[in-house]
């Protein structure tokens, strides 16, 4: 029997306005905004509509934004009666998952992330880190390429893995440089510099991973009521303990996309829903594989079109 997983964007996905609409025409939807705003006891609902997109973007912003929006789309996709069998989520979208599979509170998760932000921009002080997203070589050849740099003195890791052929790399910026370039001498086709506060998934996050584990320890984690795909390990995870040492690990290791796209494959998923805005995750989908069926739903219009999608197929 065919299965269903909602999947959940992360970082890089915000642009101003999203969730807006949805906000206006649905109040179960709006009040997630409300509710974030009484949270974080700051006007993040104004900055997510109105903006500007540079200030969403700060790490500490952005985070939070993408939950809220994320789970204000869920709620009204909700009357669709579907629901998944697995959820996942890349990076910050793991939180947004737990959400989704009732870990732990919306209110909860929304101000755990948005420390996390802060955390993570003040790990690696003077933007002495950065990332860069190798395409066209293997993992294994990569990760020979990043080893033998990392030994050298200038960090660098793998910090993405997304789908064939396309790798995140993340350290201290002369890590990463030279990751680039022995990556493209290695057989890699592009290198593309990113615009990022940090080396997020590096050991270069382990003192924020520290700060976290304080916040997490103050938190309300229960068992998951849905099977969470996580992203340090690619598995299965439910259990409240585990969870919280995989958001703790996930700070500095690496996100295990491809591997955990194949597991939901494994486990029988033929239907990929991702749930908030844009499309990053169903494309990589698509590249782990060309039959998985994938949506995205973003807002009202899109929502009522997969439900719609969705009847079809089941008659």
């Amino acid at each position: 029997m065919s299965k269903i997983a909602f999947i959940f964007p992360g970082q890089g996905s915000q642009t101003v306005g999203m969730g807006k609409s949805l906000a206006e025409t649905y109040q179960p939807s709006n009040d997630f905004f409300v509710k974030a705003d009484k949270k974080l006891e700051y006007p993040l609902t104004k900055l997510i509509f109105e903006g500007p997109q540079s200030e969403l973007t700060l790490t500490s912003n952005a985070q939070p934004a993408l939950l809220t929006t994320s789970i204000a789309i869920m709620e009204y996709f909700k009357q669709s009666g579907i629901t998944p069998n697995y959820v996942a989520g890349h990076s910050l979208g793991e939180y947004t998952a737990l959400v989704a599979a009732g870990a732990f509170s919306f209110e909860e998760g929304v101000y755990a992330v948005h420390k996390r932000g802060e955390f993570m921009e003040l790990a690696v002080p003077n933007r002495e880190g950065t990332m860069a997203a190798v395409l066209g070589l293997d993992s294994d050849k990569l990760e020979a390429v990043t080893n033998e740099i990392s030994e050298s003195g200038h960090l660098v890791q793998l910090a993405n893995i997304n789908c064939p052929g396309q790798i995140v790399i993340s350290g201290t910026r002369k890590g990463v440089e030279l990751g680039g370039i022995k990556a493209k001498e290695a057989g890699a086709k592009r290198v593309l510099p990113l615009e990022v506060s940090g080396p997020f998934h590096s050991e270069l996050m382990k003192p924020a991973a520290e700060k976290l584990r304080a916040v997490l320890d103050e938190m309300n984690i229960t068992d998951a009521k849905v099977p969470v795909i996580a992203n340090v390990s690619a598995s299965e995870m439910s259990n409240a303990a585990e969870i919280k040492e995989k958001l703790i690990e996930q700070l500095y290791s690496p996100v295990q996309w491809e591997k955990s796209v194949q597991k939901m494959l494994d486990l029988g998923v033929t239907t990929f829903i991702e749930i908030g805005p844009g499309k990053v995750l169903s494309g990589l989908v698509k590249k782990v594989s060309r039959t998985a069926v994938t949506y995205a739903v973003s807002d009202e219009k899109t929502c009522q079109e997969v439900m719609e999608a969705l009847k079809e197929g089941t008659r």
